[in-house]
């Protein structure tokens, strides 16, 4: 008879100090210090994460990373109340977005499959594809700001057609999460709170 593992990271390919960097003691931000937070630091995020999967190589998510006091005064009056201040002191704030012409890009993103922007013809389904899977890539997104050291406070408490019409007038976009990005400051988290478990989430058939 097979032996138990002593631990259940021991079926886990990550260690457990990444383990806990990346989910048990990572939490949603809502304090940040001064320190600044680089275009490098960003970019080192993107390089990571692009690596997210999505429907046909299609990568809808585009961002408008927030930091100059003007930029920040235009987005703060479409935040719920209980977002603004601590959007206000954050050192980098991200308006993350599907693009709704995502399929533009297609042809060069999915070389082996010629003619694959025709697949999204239909407008509504190219927006489906395109919000469902940027949401996607903001998930990774998260984790891989938890990667560089960092937290993140995604949101979703804001007025999204302003936010889009103000970061995204083309109208070719679609405001999905403001996310706030920063080293954690003083009482930067909540409690944790409860998670289902396995049995509660899963079925088998």
């Amino acid at each position: 008879m097979n032996s138990l593992p002593h631990s259940p990271d021991d079926l886990l390919a990550l260690d457990p100090a990444a383990q806990d960097l990346l989910f048990r003691a990572a939490h949603t931000a809502h304090t940040f210090t001064d320190e600044p937070v680089t275009e490098e630091q960003i970019e080192a995020v993107h390089r990571l994460v692009r690596w997210a999967p999505t429907a046909v190589n299609g990568q809808p998510l585009r961002g408008v990373l927030v930091r100059s006091e003007q930029a920040r005064e235009r987005l703060l009056p479409h935040l719920s109340p209980k977002n603004q201040e601590k959007t206000r002191r954050a050192p980098l704030v991200a308006v993350l977005a599907a693009d709704l012409d995502f399929h533009e890009e297609l042809d060069r993103l999915v070389p082996f499959l010629p003619g694959a922007s025709a697949l999204f013809a239909d407008q509504a389904v190219r927006r489906q594809v395109a919000v469902h899977n940027a949401y996607l890539q903001i998930a990774y997104l998260t984790i891989g700001v938890r990667a560089a050291g960092l937290a993140a406070g995604p949101m979703g408490g804001f007025d999204a057609p302003a936010v889009t019409k103000e970061f995204f007038p083309d109208g070719a976009h679609e405001a999905l999460v403001v996310m706030n990005i920063g080293r954690p400051g003083p009482d930067a988290f909540h409690p944790r709170a409860p998670r289902l478990e396995f049995a509660e989430v899963f079925s088998t058939v």
